[in-house]
Formats: structure tokens, C-alpha cells, sequence
């Protein structure tokens, strides 16, 4: 019988991609393969004739003189030793390129595998530190866990004058492979947990794992107007890799300490500044806390309690920033305590004399407010 068109047996036009091709070889290998149709040679036929398409019209040489003289062109070839061959595989070879993104590479393993390599664990680090520290920057050393080689065993993980085996379960390779149905998956070893080796005799300084624990001192530098709750990258100094793999990173976690004079938004700083009812009735000069030095502002007269004033460039310079912040000073009026019997009558006839509305404008307004909520 005359063979087919290799296009039309994959069901792709003549213009099609190679992943177009392969998908459509997918779809009818996952239809026809011998695995998945016991016994049936009309599927075993139709899963050779979609192989060889396949096979002929992904290798650019043949795909060319199919194109040029149809089949003759690779009959050719095929009578040469250089054709489709008949043998089409396992199931799990015909998608080990998919399977293989999915359960870790089964595809690699089947071209000579290899022990399982991983990267070491991130470790955190909390730091407090000052709002002086955070805004102006700061360096200081921190002692953190480290892992280093066992001297005894030189970092075999065997007890000294012995050596680690070959797994025996994995023949070394660190994985092994299941097979479920139609599917063959591979794992992680489960006797040497990928390491392709068991330790009969383990080394008793590190319990077979061929590192210590020991604690090591890292410089870290804070930068300038670093923020409560951010994070600071160590690159490499976190756990150390699996089987060769890279270590992770030390990441310090930054948490700024509450301040007895200002209160952080972002950028900006935030302070009470009490001062004296007569200060603030007749007005003056105040004098205003800053990270830099002292700063002073003018109280006008007749200043209420709760009024911001705003002193630019006072603030902080956040990492991110290009300008810095501001400061905001909310006057806070304090009211006299632990009077004399002559300051008291002092402030009684003071009292009396303030009762033309003109000199409390708030407390006018305010009762004028009260008056429309009752009618």
C-alpha cells in the first residue's frame, strides 16, 4: 500500500514549525501508542506511520528531500541505514520532554542523571537599631550560624579511615524512577536522599553530615533612611547548597526602635512641642528638636493647641528618596498644674477679663454650633 503523505498523516500543513510538529505528533502518540492500545495493530500502525513522519519532517536534511522528491527521497536515505527505525519506544519516552518539566527532569536523567543539587536555605536575621541609625546609616557585626567542612572526615561525612558506597538503590545516581500505569516518573532517591551515596560508618564529629555548625561574623551596613520593617540581602552567606548546590542569602530584617522625641511617617517626622499658655496667647520663639541640631520656629500670637507647623527638609532621606522629608511640630498648649492660692485668683480676674467673645473665637463658634444642634 501506497505510504501517505507525512503532512497529512500528522495533520499539519506544509509550512509547519517544529513545535507544530511535535505537538502534532503528541496528540497522536498519545492517541495510538502500543502502551495505551494492547494488542491492536491497526493503532500500532498508525503510531509507527505518525513516528516516522515525525522523525523524517524534524530533521532538516530529510525534511528537505521530502519536499524536493517525496518519499523517494528518503527511501534513499532509509535504504542506506539512515531512515525511521521500527522500534518506537516506551510511553514515557515518547513525553519524557513533558514529564520531565513536571516531576524534574526525567529526560536528563534518562541521557546519564545524576545526583540531586540544591540550593541552600535563605536564613533571616531581626535587627533593631535607632532612629538616628536609620536615617543617618550605620555599620555594625552581627554573629550568625554557619556550616563549615567537618575537619575529622574532610567533609565525607565517614567516619575517618572509611568512605562513603555507592547507593545501591540508585546506583548512584541519586534517583530513582516509578512506574505508574502508562507513566514512568523519577523521584529523589529515597535512601540517599539524592546524594547518590550512603555512609555505612558515619563520622561521630558530624553525625555523618560532613559539616559543623559554627558561628561566623558578617560586617553589615545599614544604609541611610532605611525604613522600619525592610529587608537587607547578604548575598551567599545563608545555608550552604546540597551536593555542590549554591548557598543561600542572609537576609536582615530591620526594625527601628520607638523614638522618646519623634514618631516616623515614611519620610516625614512627627514631634510634640508643649509650651506655655502665655507663650502661646502672646506668642514667640520656640525652639524645635531635630535629627540634625536644634531648629526654632515663631509662634504667632494667639497660636491653639494642635497647630503643625511644617519645617522643610527636616526630615528623613528614605533610600529611595531623592529629597528628604519634613518635620511637623504640633504645638501642644500644656495647662498649668499644682497652682498657689495667688496664682489661682491671678488667673480668676485674667478670666474675668476675657470674657468679650473677640478674645475666644473658637469657644464662640463652637456654642454657636451647639445652639442649631438643639433647635
Amino acid at each position: 500500500m501506497a505510504k501517505r503523505d507525512y503532512y497529512d498523516v500528522l495533520g499539519v500543513p506544509k509550512n509547519s514549525s517544529e513545535e507544530e510538529l511535535k505537538k502534532a505528533y503528541r496528540k497522536l502518540a498519545m492517541k495510538f501508542h502500543p502502551d495505551r492500545n494492547p494488542d491492536n495493530k491497526e493503532s500500532e500502525e498508525k503510531f509507527k506511520e505518525a513516528k516516522e513522519a515525525y522523525e523524517v519532517l524534524t530533521d532538516p536534511a530529510k525534511r528537505e528531500a521530502y519536499d524536493r522528491f517525496g518519499h523517494a527521497g528518503v527511501d534513499a536515505a532509509a535504504g542506506a541505514g539512515g531512515g525511521p527505525g521500527g522500534n518506537y519506544g516506551g510511553f514515557a519516552d515518547v513525553f519524557g520532554d513533558i514529564f520531565g518539566d513536571i516531576f524534574g527532569g526525567a529526560a536528563g536523567a534518562r541521557a546519564g542523571g545524576g545526583r540531586n543539587v540544591y540550593r541552600g536555605a535563605d536564613l533571616r536575621y531581626s535587627m533593631e537599631v535607632s532612629l538616628e541609625q536609620a536615617a543617618n546609616g550605620h555599620t555594625t557585626e552581627i554573629r550568625v550560624p554557619s556550616w563549615e567542612t567537618c575537619e575529622a572526615c574532610k567533609g565525607s561525612g565517614a567516619k575517618p579511615g572509611t568512605k562513603p558506597k555507592t547507593c545501591t538503590t540508585c546506583g548512584g545516581q541519586g534517583n530513582v524512577r516509578i512506574q505508574q500505569g502508562f507513566f514512568s516518573i523519577q523521584q529523589t532517591c529515597p535512601t540517599c536522599h539524592g546524594t547518590g551515596k550512603v555512609i555505612p560508618d558515619p563520622c561521630t564529629s558530624c553525625e555523618g553530615i560532613g559539616r559543623v555548625k559554627r558561628n561566623k561574623t558578617l560586617e553589615v551596613k545599614i544604609p541611610a533612611g532605611i525604613d522600619d520593617g525592610m529587608r537587607i540581602r547578604s548575598a551567599g552567606n545563608g545555608e550552604p547548597g546540597v551536593n555542590g548546590g549554591p548557598p543561600g542569602d542572609l537576609y536582615v530584617e530591620i526594625h527601628v526602635k520607638p523614638h522618646t522625641v519623634f514618631q516616623r511617617d515614611a519620610d516625614d517626622l512627627h514631634c510634640e512641642v508643649p509650651v506655655s499658655f502665655t507663650t502661646a496667647a502672646l506668642g514667640g520663639t520656640v525652639r524645635i528638636p531635630t535629627l540634625a541640631g536644634r531648629a526654632e520656629i515663631e509662634l504667632p500670637e494667639g497660636t491653639q493647641s494642635g497647630k503643625k507647623f511644617r519645617l522643610r527638609g527636616k526630615g528623613i532621606k528614605g533610600v529611595r528618596s531623592s529629597y528628604p522629608g519634613d518635620l511637623y511640630a504640633h504645638i501642644l498648649v500644656e495647662t498649668p498644674v499644682r497652682l498657689t492660692d495667688k496664682q489661682k485668683q491671678l488667673l480668676k480676674d485674667l478670666d474675668a477679663s476675657l470674657k468679650d467673645p473677640k478674645h475666644s473665637p473658637q469657644h464662640k463658634s463652637w456654642m454657636d454650633r451647639v445652639k442649631d444642634f438643639f433647635q
